[in-house]
């Protein structure tokens, strides 16, 4: 599977991608046939050093070391908590406040499904900053601010929250979202009916670190993926005829 990836940042000590949804960043052991970031890269861009890793549905920045040395920075960076993430997720349900925090500890592999599990007395401290960029009806735009790097930390603080992030298989239904959930006078053939979101709809949009050569702060940015532009048009625009209809 040949995959020509957008290439947010590149110098001698760091490269960046947007990665694709369906993507592994490193191998692991549960999805052996799916496609590998590191090994594809690899062949383009000669030996590179995994400094964290982001979930194989979620797309957004995804950072390597070129060099030994700068992968010893960066994972110092990322295990002190000194790097800066932001992600951004279409959820359902309507939070109760605009900004909030959950501090709730976590134990990845948890339970039969693989899961990761709220465990107070085994799990790793985790901390979540949510705000709310969108509202919609039975739906919002979530900006996550993770403070720590748990296995499906967002996911899962999230659904604490009460709320599941669209298409999520693992936390929420794992339905794809589509055009005729949210628009009430759709006329199309549900037969034929493509998902406006297919894939857990969660994309890491930044990433603030220190350069371990250059020791100054660079900001590394992915754009808003298609799946999530056309969601969101979707979501406006029903939002927009609800406020038409309530002035008629």
């Amino acid at each position: 599977m040949k995959e020509s990836f957008s290439i947010l940042y590149s110098d001698d000590a760091i490269l960046a991608i947007d990665k694709p949804s369906g993507w592994l960043s490193i191998p692991d052991r549960w999805d052996l046939d799916a496609p590998v970031v590191l090994h594809a890269l690899s062949k383009e861009q000669g030996t590179l050093f995994p400094v964290h890793r982001i979930d194989k549905d979620t797309s957004g920045v995804l950072v390597f070391a070129r060099t030994a040395q700068a992968h010893r920075a960066l994972n110092d960076q990322f295990s002190t908590r000194a790097v800066e993430k932001v992600y951004f997720a279409i959820a359902h349900g309507e939070p109760a406040e605009d900004r909030w925090e959950i501090r709730l500890a976590l134990r990845a592999d948890g339970d039969r499904e693989h899961r990761t599990i709220v465990d107070a007395a085994k799990g790793k401290s985790a901390a979540t900053v949510f705000e709310v960029v969108e509202r919609f009806r039975g739906f919002a735009f979530i900006k996550a601010m993770p403070e720590t790097g748990r296995t499906h930390q967002i996911r899962v603080h999230l659904a604490a929250s009460n709320m599941t992030i669209v298409a999520d298989p693992l936390y929420g239904d794992g339905a794809p979202l589509l055009l005729s959930e949210i628009k009430r006078k759709w006329k199309g053939d549900a037969y034929e009916e493509r998902p406006l979101m297919a894939r857990t709809a969660l994309h890491a949009a930044q990433v603030a670190l220190t350069h371990p050569a250059r020791g100054e702060k660079i900001v590394i940015e992915a754009p808003l993926p298609r799946d999530f532009k056309a969601t969101l048009a979707q979501l406006r625009k029903t939002r927009a005829n609800k406020s038409d209809e309530s002035s008629l």
